[in-house]
C-alpha cells in the first residue's frame, strides 16, 4: 500500500485518519494541503475519481470570500486548484483509490 493523506493540521478528521493508520502500523505520507497544495498530476488523478462537489468545502470562509457559488464551473475549478483551503479534508489516496473525509470502513478494504 502507498497511502497519502492530504490534509490540514487544524482538521480533526485529518488527525483521526492519521491516528487510524498509525494504530494499524500502516505507513503513510502526510501532505499539508494548505501549505503545499496538489501537484497538477495528483489533482488530475483525484479529479478522475471524485467530482468537484465532493472535493469542495462549501462551509469554509474562503468559499464565500472567493464567491465560488457564483462563478462558472471552469473558473471554480481553477480557483479550487489555486486555493487548497477550499478542499474538504482529509483526502486519502492509495494508488488510484481515493476517499474524502474520515472513512475507516473503506480503508479496511484496501490491501
Amino acid at each position: 500500500m502507498n497511502i497519502q493523506i492530504f490534509g490540514s493540521s487544524k482538521c480533526f478528521d485529518t488527525k483521526k485518519a492519521e491516528r487510524w493508520f498509525k494504530e494499524r502500523r500502516i505507513k503513510y505520507q502526510y501532505i499539508d494541503l494548505p501549505q503545499k497544495g496538489f501537484s497538477p498530476g495528483e489533482y488530475r488523478s483525484i479529479r478522475q475519481k471524485l467530482s468537484f462537489d465532493q472535493l469542495v468545502n462549501t462551509k469554509c470562509k474562503a468559499y464565500q470570500d472567493l464567491y465560488m457559488a457564483y462563478i462558472t464551473p471552469d473558473a471554480a475549478e481553477e480557483k479550487l486548484f489555486d486555493n487548497p483551503k477550499l478542499f474538504l479534508t482529509p483526502i486519502v489516496r492509495n494508488g488510484k483509490l481515493v476517499t474524502v473525509g474520515y472513512c475507516p470502513e473503506v480503508w479496511e478494504t484496501w490491501e
